[in-house]
């Protein structure tokens, strides 16, 4: 079984991959045309939300009692998996 540091460390690292290339991504944005370069800013929006999201119960779990961070975590993949999700879909329409 993982420990809460060790899932936090894992998840941790997962989000900042994603949110690096979430900025590779707005740099690629910026060389498309105008007009396709307002979805993908409204699209990285609503990704950047996600990973908010996410950072925050990861942050509840850090917080949470030693018993009790495995209930979050369960909250932390569903948000992470649909970040990760709704990022490599976008990904794919860049």
């Amino acid at each position: 079984m993982i420990t809460r540091d060790a899932y936090i460390e894992k998840v941790k690292l997962q989000l900042d991959e994603l949110n690096a290339s979430m900025t590779q991504l707005e740099t690629k944005a910026q060389e498309a045309r105008e007009e396709v370069r307002a979805a993908y800013h409204e699209e990285m929006a609503k990704l950047r939300h996600q990973s908010q999201l996410a950072v925050a119960k990861l942050e509840e779990i850090k917080l949470s009692s030693e018993d009790g961070w495995e209930a979050i975590a369960l909250e932390v993949d569903k948000i992470r998996a649909a970040f990760v999700h709704a990022f490599r879909y976008f990904k794919s329409q860049v």
